[in-house]
């Protein structure tokens, strides 16, 4: 591989971080929503009043793990794509 196409090839993978970045995947499960960027970072939780600390822990955790699983799924997709 020449210089070049490594250079190309580093192009291709910045594109690839800034356009995940702008992507959000969403979780939301019993009025309680989790937002997350495609860099893994939350940008919005809403909580539901009407549940148990408890219950709110819970969902928040596996809305969490749910939104990454998404933002994790398109990035896969995406390199993948990419490699074609």
């Amino acid at each position: 591989m020449g210089v070049f196409d490594q250079l190309k090839q580093l192009k291709e993978m910045k594109d690839l971080q800034d356009k995940l970045g702008k992507e959000q995947a969403v979780a939301e499960k019993e009025g309680v929503r989790v937002a997350v960027n495609g860099k893994m970072e939350i940008e919005e939780i809403t909580l539901n009043p009407a549940l148990s600390k408890e219950q709110q822990e819970k969902i928040i955790k596996d809305c969490v793990n749910e939104a990454i699983k998404k933002v994790q799924m398109s990035a896969a997709q995406k390199l993948f794509q990419m490699q074609k």
